[in-house]
């Protein structure tokens, strides 16, 4: 490996880990406990106002549970599972060489609120492709407890938030909405789809719900063309994450020249740093951990040596992962990191289809018959955007999924079965060939 890519981090790699472990915890999937920090950085926490328009709600009664009781093995059977859809969905995405950066935690979450209304082979789909291995019953209060993990006070800000937006009247189950407010925190907001300009409210209040969930780093989630007259049902997972570096970069930053994968070079602002650090170095890779006031989350980054990118890109799964935080070492690293601010989005439909959950989204298989009692609701769209910032001081992350659920064009019912009038005409010229009305088709 030549000693001047040893100093350059790929971002690509170094989020796409990071974020595992924001899911994962830490080393063999276990949840630490939380360890409050006295030095706790003071970061104000993403706005949970509501939006300015006021809608109805609907919601179950039902109180979110506060402190859930799920067996550890649970926690560490849901936490292996997001973590395994985490890179068999960073290896379906990663096509070109883009930046990318996305939160499966937030993804995993509005699938599996999306999920407790599905049955049948929809069900047995999203569950293979979302790794989803603990039974319903289980699922939805392990992703509860695993919520309220997460958002315990550690130094830092982590917020999840999950809301629903409903078309008005709609007969949605009872039990379904009680589990997502049970497990969600849901709160579930009579909209209008039917009428246009009710429709454009509702999103613009689902993106400003949005956008103060995340600091104002995501906007406009919902575009215009994403619902319809036949939308039912919006359900959202908002995530946002700040926290300064438990060891920031304090010796300064300067011009540094960054490779790229097809050989030419840029110039970045470079940071820099030595510091004990947690390293590792694996065939055709170096590693390090960069740990978050607190201690609990980390990122870690992953540098291939010059010339094997792909090859590891490929092989990124769990297990990799594992390995990697398996053979950190405290270390004197003196280390070099671009200083990196971008947004992405993802379309997730065509995607999360070729993963093997289809039936979703097809309006003649998709069977979400537990939220309503009908096999008629489908998936339209699953969009994700993500908004990441990393300087001398920390980490700013942002993320949010939406999921529009549709309700199948249903057919206009015509019984032919009074007296009718009838033509046979030319379409082309318009010409009434032939007339006639039938009074009794028996005679």
């Amino acid at each position: 490996m030549r000693k001047q890519h040893s100093k350059h981090l790929s971002p690509v790699l170094a989020l796409t880990l990071g974020l595992a472990l924001l899911v994962g915890g830490c080393s063999g999937y276990a949840l630490p406990s939380p360890t409050p920090s006295p030095s706790a950085l003071p970061a104000t926490p993403a706005p949970t106002t509501q939006p300015e328009t006021v809608f109805k709600v609907i919601a179950s009664e039902i109180e979110r549970e506060a402190e859930p009781d799920v067996p550890r093995e649970d926690l560490v059977a849901l936490v292996a599972g997001q973590n395994a859809f985490a890179f068999d969905l960073y290896r379906a995405i990663r096509t070109g060489e883009h930046n990318l950066f996305y939160s499966p935690h937030s993804i995993g979450v509005a699938l599996a609120m999306t999920y407790a209304g599905a049955r049948g082979e929809t069900a047995e789909q999203m569950a293979t492709v979302l790794h989803f291995d603990l039974p319903q019953e289980q699922l939805h209060p392990a992703m509860n407890a695993l919520a309220q993990q997460l958002t315990q006070p550690q130094g830092l800000t982590l917020t999840v938030a999950n809301s629903l937006w409903a078309q008005d009247g709609y007969p949605f189950r009872d039990d379904f909405l009680a589990v997502l407010a049970r497990n969600y925190g849901a709160g579930v907001q009579a909209v209008d789809y039917v009428d246009p300009d009710a429709r454009e409210a509702a999103r613009e209040a689902i993106n400003r719900w949005v956008e103060e969930e995340t600091d104002d780093k995501i906007e406009e989630l919902i575009k215009d063309d994403m619902l319809t007259d036949r939308t039912r049902l919006v359900l959202a997972n908002a995530i946002y994450f700040n926290a300064k570096w438990e060891q920031p970069f304090r010796h300064g930053t300067q011009d540094g020249t960054f490779y790229l994968l097809d050989g030419s070079e840029i110039t970045v602002p470079m940071m820099g740093r030595r510091a004990t650090t947690p390293y590792a170095q694996g065939p055709a890779y170096q590693a390090v951990a960069l740990p978050y006031q607190g201690g609990r989350i980390q990122m870690v980054v992953v540098l291939p040596e010059a010339g094997s990118f792909d090859t590891v890109e490929a092989n990124l799964d769990a297990d990799f992962l594992g390995e990697v935080l398996d053979s950190l070492v405290a270390s004197d690293v003196k280390l070099y990191l671009p200083r990196f601010s971008y947004d992405a989005e993802l379309v997730l439909k065509d995607t999360l289809g070729a993963l093997g959950m289809p039936d979703a989204f097809d309006p003649n298989r998709a069977d979400f018959s537990g939220m309503d009692d009908t096999q008629l609701l489908y998936l339209s769209h699953v969009v994700h955007k993500a908004f990441v910032a990393v300087d001398e001081e920390g980490t700013e992350a942002a993320a949010a999924t939406g999921v529009v659920v549709e309700i199948e064009s249903m057919p206009t019912e015509v019984r032919v079965e009074r007296p009718f009038i009838f033509f046979i005409h030319d379409t082309e010229s318009g010409l009434v060939l032939f007339a006639g009305r039938v009074m009794n088709p028996g005679t």
